[in-house]
């Protein structure tokens, strides 16, 4: 008697199709996928785009607090009860394709198929750890130094494809609400990374790699020196720095990553 194999389950086809309990919904910039306050029975996973997640305070304040990008999960907080409501509000940044993934076929993947759970898990200690270092970055660095992170963030410095130096839209509010200051701060920041020609904005922001390699060396224009609690060497950041100048792109590299996200020395 012959056995049937079972056909071998394909985390990056799951993701990418429609099928029971999933549906592929496009969303248009400034569309919310969900609202802080709804009831979290879906988690999204970004196909394509770019999207931001902001929460509202009881005064009405707004702030941004985090990007996201192709690869990433969106509202994994449906998974915590099976009653939840969104801590945060959801929103596309640019034209965003988007997988929906019911709460209950999401559990039931994640307990079938070690491949999907994996990918998940490692999402989600990058996640962590990109908390970590948005905690240390508002900590220890000056305002100037947080701008130039989230736009290099932004341009994809750091991941394994190439970086894309020309961002999505932002305005100057909200990159002024992610790194805790005001517009005119930005403002003039910007106009100062534009002078030393670090960044180019005529509409869309282009970000160059000089400024990469000024965060790198600390030579941020009138910025202090700022240590790193990361825990990562000197020595090991001035590594990741020369094999990012020998290259000219950024490299995949745990320690490059960290130091980047850090503010690390270099």
């Amino acid at each position: 008697m012959r056995t049937m194999r079972t056909a071998k389950f394909d985390p990056a086809a799951f993701l990418a199709n429609a099928g029971p309990g999933r549906r592929i919904i496009h969303v248009n910039p400034r569309q919310v996928f969900f609202s802080q306050g709804d009831q979290a029975d879906s988690v999204f996973y970004l196909q394509k785009g770019r999207a931001k997640v902001t929460v509202l305070s009881s005064s009405g304040k707004e702030a941004t607090i985090g990007l996201f990008s192709t690869g990433d999960f969106i509202g994994e907080e449906a998974l915590a009860a099976p009653v939840a409501r969104r801590l945060a509000t959801a929103a596309a940044i640019s034209d965003c394709t988007v997988l929906e993934i019911d709460r209950e076929e999401m559990i039931r993947v994640m307990h079938e198929e070690h491949a999907f759970s994996d990918r998940f898990l490692e999402f989600l200690l990058v996640r962590t750890m990109r908390a970590q270092a948005d905690l240390v970055d508002q900590l220890f660095n000056s305002s100037e130094k947080r701008l130039a992170r989230i736009l290099l963030l932004m341009a994809e410095y750091g991941k394994p494809s190439e970086p894309k130096t020309l961002i999505p839209p932002i305005t100057q509010e909200t990159l002024a609400e992610m790194i805790g200051t005001t517009r005119s701060r930005v403002s003039f920041f910007m106009n100062r990374f534009r002078k030393l020609g670090l960044v180019e904005y005529n509409g869309r922001i282009k970000v160059h790699k000089s400024l990469l390699s000024a965060l790198l060396r600390d030579q941020l224009p009138g910025g202090e020196s700022h240590k790193s609690s990361s825990g990562k060497s000197t020595q090991t950041c001035a590594s990741s720095r020369r094999q990012f100048e020998r290259n000219g792109t950024a490299l995949d590299s745990a320690d490059f990553l960290q130091c980047v996200l850090s503010g690390a020395d270099a």
